[in-house]
């Protein structure tokens, strides 16, 4: 999950993205008003920790109900999204992310523990039986494309977050080359590698329509606003031309 857009300079933003901003923004961390008893970093740990047991309890209560609940499929989502929330973790804990620890009130820790809990679906219906798993492809050869999509998204997205923490610990400006060489949000790039293995391992509609909720709601509006944040910096005119917004060759 990626960091909600700082505010810096939103005025310049498209209209459309100004306004799903701030409605990222009331619901992440203001809905309900109150108390803020815990920081939105605190509550995207507890769900990333908890994907490998609650992925282990699925299998263990549905193994009596379903041959899927320990089929190759199920064990090999187990570890892909299991160890993608390690992965995680250990990232936040040697290069936590400043914009995540800002507080939630209760009704927006509510909200994003449901939330973030719907990426938890792919693995339910994978595990529960409730997806063929037609695949296109024989399932060696589907396999080995989700779990490369997964790699190289756990790579692409620590890569560029590390290199963000320790760069800007240095100094503040653009970041222009390692993992930004080629394309402006890598960070993002990754992590939809990741999520978007998981869903063709489930192969059903369920998952990408959740995806297809969070990068066009949430990433698509953080990516602007994030552009629209570094273009106040020198340099940012010529980067951009030579540079693409997601994949080489693309945008």
């Amino acid at each position: 999950m990626s960091p909600p857009a700082s505010n810096t300079s939103s005025s310049k933003a498209p209209g459309w993205a100004n306004i799903l901003q701030r409605c990222n923004q009331w619901l992440m961390f203001d809905v309900g008003g109150g108390p803020r008893p815990f920081k939105l970093a605190t509550i995207i740990n507890i769900q990333k920790a908890g994907s490998l047991p609650f992925f282990a309890l699925l299998i263990w209560f549905y193994s009596t109900r379903t041959e899927a609940a320990t089929s190759a499929t199920a064990w090999i989502y187990l570890a892909l999204h299991g160890g993608y929330g390690i992965n995680w973790l250990i990232k936040d804990l040697l290069f936590p992310d400043p914009k995540w620890q800002q507080r939630s009130t209760i009704v927006a820790c509510i909200f994003g523990s449901a939330g973030l809990a719907l990426y938890w679906l792919a693995g339910w219906l994978i595990i529960s039986g409730r997806t063929s798993m037609d695949y296109p492809l024989p399932a060696p050869v589907w396999f080995s494309l989700c779990i490369l999509l997964c790699l190289l998204g756990c790579i692409i997205m620590t890569a560029a977050d590390v290199q963000k923490f320790c760069t800007l610990k240095l100094r503040q400006g653009l970041i222009t080359d390692g993992m930004f060489t080629w394309i402006r949000h890598p960070n993002y790039l990754g992590e939809m590698l990741v999520y978007g293995g998981f869903a063709l391992l489930a192969w059903h509609w369920l998952p990408g329509l959740v995806l297809a909720f969070f990068w066009g709601t949430m990433f698509s509006t953080n990516m602007v606003m994030k552009e629209v944040s570094l273009a106040r910096h020198p340099g940012w005119a010529a980067y951009r031309q030579r540079t693409w917004w997601l994949l080489p060759g693309v945008f």
